[in-house]
């Protein structure tokens, strides 16, 4: 594949944009890992660079949509790489920054929670489109979606809340006391703010947060009756949005047949696997594929793009990059197995990133309904990138033998 890109450097000549994306990238694998190492001696030594080889894979797949389409998304993209990668290193240099998260959990969560709430008055979506859902607040060409960042601090929040279950006298109360007492609050909060995403048509998001509260409340209790409860709420709640929200009920009834409606509903997971389809086992080669075909290529299906172009193959190291990523932050949520908080901590982002990569790759593949949810470190969006960034500090801050 290496030689597919070279072939087009030659037939297309000079690219100053490639050529500065390269540059970009590679200043910021380089210079991050030094400023890392010096933060970090002790670090985990796969998380950096495995999480560098996903982002830089992505940015080259976005320049390939970019010169498709003629939109300047891959230069955006570099910028946002820039900032989440100053955002990364400020955690890992930042010796009380988990223990601030800790401690500042109400204010992170009721400003996360304000920010979403603004959306609803003040938001906007970049595409311009009339019907698109309004999840971004944007300042002049600057977008920035809430949702993301929340991602975060409700996994703070969680985690937080549940060391207090852990540190209770189980044996010494009542199961009901102890469960709604505990356990209470922090759901009553959560499900606000789904009930806030659900309204405002952001499925995905909804999903994964709920997801991420369900394992880390069965990682904190052990309480297979808790599990059955929100099950059953799933289920419930999943009936209730096919009966009173079209968008649920289109993403259900693509799901189970995208071919009937091709040239309509369906038509972005139609073009999708015949992207995939004919990536075949090696892939059609770098800029052989026919991203413009499909629909929001460079966000929500950046997946197919790479398929195409990459490949079953490519496809497969792609998501064995992402299951390193995830197995790793597993391996420090062991490591912490003394302080539940920062237990919880890093398996909830481990869940978060693993979740989210199941729900974008299988929404494509059609094993489950489509979500709208991005691929870390991959897809477009400043806010997405961000995030995984914030994600990755913490955990790299985690894994350090360093004093917290």
């Amino acid at each position: 594949m290496l030689s597919n890109i070279v072939f087009w450097v030659l037939l297309n000549g000079y690219n100053p944009t490639l050529l500065s994306l390269f540059v970009a990238w590679l200043i910021c694998i380089v210079g991050g890992g030094i400023l890392l190492r010096r933060a970090l001696p002790t670090h985990d030594p796969f998380l950096f660079p495995v999480a560098c080889l996903m982002t830089g894979w992505g940015l080259l797949a976005i320049f390939r949509i970019s010169v498709s389409m003629s939109v300047p998304f891959a230069p955006r993209q570099a910028l946002w790489m820039f900032v989440s990668m100053g955002v990364m290193l400020g955690i890992t240099y930042h010796s009380y920054a988990l223990k601030w998260l800790q401690a500042y959990k109400y204010v992170l969560f009721f400003s996360g929670l304000g920010l979403l709430l603004a959306t609803v008055f003040l938001g906007t979506n970049p595409s311009g489109l009339a019907f698109a859902p309004r999840l971004w607040l944007g300042f002049r060409q600057v977008y920035f979606q809430p949702s993301e960042p929340l991602k975060i601090i409700l996994i703070t929040f969680s985690a937080s809340y549940l060391r207090e279950y852990l540190h209770q006298p189980s044996k010494a109360q009542t199961f009901f006391r102890l469960d709604l007492s505990i356990l209470g609050p922090p759901s009553l909060m959560i499900a606000f703010t789904l009930g806030l995403l659900v309204w405002q048509r952001d499925l995905g998001t909804a999903i994964v947060f709920f997801v991420v509260f369900l394992l880390l409340l069965y990682t904190a209790t052990h309480r297979l009756e808790l599990i059955a409860v929100a099950v059953f709420i799933t289920l419930a709640s999943g009936w209730i949005a096919y009966e009173t929200i079209a968008t649920a009920r289109t993403r259900f009834e693509i799901w189970l047949n995208p071919w009937g409606v091709a040239d309509s509903n369906g038509y972005q997971i139609v073009q999708s696997l015949i992207a995939i389809a004919s990536g075949g086992l090696y892939g059609a080669g770098f800029s052989l594929g026919f991203p413009d075909y499909i629909p929001v290529a460079h966000s929500d299906f950046i997946f197919a793009v790479i398929a195409e172009e990459w490949g079953l193959l490519g496809a497969l190291v792609l998501l064995l990059l992402t299951l390193t990523v995830v197995l790793r932050g597993f391996k420090i949520a062991r490591q912490h197995a003394h302080h539940s908080f920062y237990a919880l901590l890093a398996t909830g982002l481990s869940v978060l990133l693993a979740i989210q990569s199941l729900l974008i790759v299988g929404g494509i593949i059609t094993l489950v309904p489509l979500t709208g949810v991005t691929y870390p470190f991959v897809s477009y969006g400043g806010s997405s990138l961000l995030t995984s960034f914030v994600a990755l500090g913490i955990l790299l801050r985690l894994s350090s033998t360093k004093p917290l």
